[in-house]
């Protein structure tokens, strides 16, 4: 019975491994009150008997290489479930890929954080196991959402891990508000994260993330933690800002936040994206070049057949470039300075 064996060991990562394709629905009680219920592999939720305001996902594994976020939720799930921490708002856990997590891959077949707004269903539909995890993964926010009804705090944090070091080893990525101001608070949430770098998306996505903001208006960011590290071989002390402040939001415990300052914040938009259009192409860059590097003006950056990509204008940095994308894909991002001066509440 995975009640008894999760109120004794709370390896709930365990039992998601071990059964990767499905879980059977569970629902149980800790003796602080708060009410568990197991809704599939990897996707755990709790409500407290006494709750906040907010209703608050915290999703990790989107790709199964991404090992330190898994490694910070399963540990916040386990002092969870033995009752060494204490909730008080609505939470709902979510490890999303666990056949990718198993194999030790970013993905089985296909980038589950493409997949998301209903790409799932879009072209060949749902033909792979990607796809249709995307898909539920969509259906347990929205219960998740649902069940605490309107007027509440809707939140969404989906930890990460970067392919490549960054100039600012921790950053977000917001997605695209369609006009809505910035939040403040989320900000200096993520301050308190040692997240003080944020790349402010100009266009709808696919991501996890964008689904969170654009169906449910949910705050919602992409939190990259960091560089891609084998299960073991992460120094979780890098993240112990982030991984308490985590704590202290689902359990009430944030202390106040000081006054936000602009100045305190590298805050990025993105200028272009370039996408992967042949076989043939090509980054004019090391391997192991940071995110956020910029270059001089005119500096080749990338060819694709006969196309070439240069630094268009100053200050234009790149992030997550990657030439192993499937064609169609966004091969790389170009990213500039941005002010928010004015456009916060």
């Amino acid at each position: 019975m995975p009640a008894q064996q999760l109120k004794q060991n709370g390896d709930f990562l365990a039992l998601t491994l071990a059964n990767p394709d499905g879980l059977s629905p569970a629902h149980f009680s800790l003796d602080n009150g708060t009410q568990v219920e197991i809704w599939d592999t990897g996707v755990i939720y709790f409500e407290p008997a006494r709750s906040g305001q907010q209703d608050i996902v915290l999703s990790c594994g989107v790709h199964g290489n991404e090992t330190a976020p898994i490694e910070i939720c399963a540990a916040l799930v386990r002092d969870l479930l033995l009752g060494k921490l204490q909730l008080s708002e609505r939470l709902l856990v979510l490890f999303g890929n666990p056949a990718a997590i198993n194999n030790g891959t970013r993905e089985i077949e296909e980038n589950l954080n493409r997949l998301f707004s209903g790409h799932h269903s879009k072209g060949a539909g749902l033909i792979n196991a990607e796809r249709r995890r995307a898909q539920a993964l969509e259906n347990y926010v929205s219960r998740f959402y649902q069940l605490g009804g309107e007027g509440r705090e809707r939140a969404l944090y989906d930890l990460h891990t970067a392919i490549r070091g960054s100039r600012f080893e921790k950053f977000a990525v917001c997605p695209f508000l369609h006009g809505k101001p910035w939040k403040k608070a989320q900000f200096q949430l993520l301050a308190a994260c040692e997240v003080t770098t944020v790349l402010l998306m100009q266009t709808p996505a696919s991501t996890f993330s964008y689904y969170a903001s654009n169906s449910h208006g949910a705050d919602a960011f992409t939190v990259e933690l960091g560089k891609v590290r084998p299960f073991g071989e992460n120094d979780m002390r890098r993240f112990a800002k982030t991984e308490q402040t985590l704590r202290a939001l689902v359990s009430g415990a944030l202390p106040p936040f000081s006054e936000f300052r602009q100045a305190d914040f590298q805050l990025y938009e993105v200028y272009r994206s370039i996408n992967k259009q042949t076989q043939d192409f090509k980054l004019h860059f090391a391997d192991d070049v940071e995110n956020f590097t910029s270059y001089p003006l005119g500096s080749l950056l990338a060819t694709d057949g006969d196309l070439e990509y240069r630094v268009e204008r100053e200050g234009e940095a790149i992030i997550f470039p990657n030439a192993k994308v499937a064609i169609g894909q966004r091969a790389m991002l170009m990213v500039i300075p941005k002010d928010v001066s004015g456009q916060l509440i």
